[in-house]
């Protein structure tokens, strides 16, 4: 922002510029908007975004964020325990719970293995879901993990981990997108297609 913008509208317009997705010009609007709202909704704004880092916190089991004892997934008896699937962080929880598809329950590593980046795999959630299937019961393990580099090397990884404790472990089918079309297809997309093709 320009030098004539009033410092805290400044470092306000930084502080969104700083989050995710959200460019600097953005970020100037949100600012201007904040200023634009009475001074109890900005208090509330405030006290929301406190109350999320203060209240929310990880499932205990599968390391979803919530703000209960235990997640609602994980204490829904309806839920098929016997199939986890393990997700890169908790957008993709919801993700797949927007589908209305999935009876399992989830594992959240809350990153994905990127040793250029220092993210180890001590850094990920590895460790609580190989405690998970230690206590028994599960049967199945989906990685649904991003189709990238990093995404099959922590498929990759934990899939290696998990194999010898004798549960199976699948990885998410990657293809063609509904009503994609072929010619605009990149090569690795049509491979993965014709690669994990089902029967008709």
């Amino acid at each position: 922002m320009a030098d004539h913008n009033a410092l805290p509208l400044v470092i306000l317009a930084e502080k969104f510029a700083a989050l995710p997705g959200i460019g600097m010009r953005t970020a100037q609007r949100l600012a201007y908007h904040v200023m634009s709202m009475d001074e109890e909704s900005v208090k509330d704004f405030a006290q929301a975004l406190l109350s999320a880092k203060k209240d929310v916190r990880c499932c205990p089991c599968c390391q979803n964020l919530t703000e209960r004892e235990l997640c609602p997934i994980c204490s829904d008896d309806e839920r098929d325990h016997s199939v986890i699937c393990v997700v890169e962080s908790p957008k993709d929880v919801s993700a797949f719970e927007r589908t209305r598809e999935f009876g399992g329950v989830y594992h959240v590593l809350h990153g994905l293995l990127s040793p250029m980046d220092g993210i180890t795999p001590d850094k990920l959630r590895v460790k609580e879901l190989l405690s998970r299937i230690a206590e028994g019961g599960v049967e199945e393990v989906i990685m649904a993990t991003n189709p990238t580099v990093e995404g099959d090397a922590t498929a990759m990884y934990v899939a290696g981990l998990l194999k010898p404790m004798g549960v199976k472990v699948s990885r998410l089918a990657f293809g063609l997108p509904v009503g994609g079309v072929l010619e605009y297809a990149d090569e690795v997309t049509l491979y993965k297609a014709l690669e994990n093709r089902n029967d008709m």
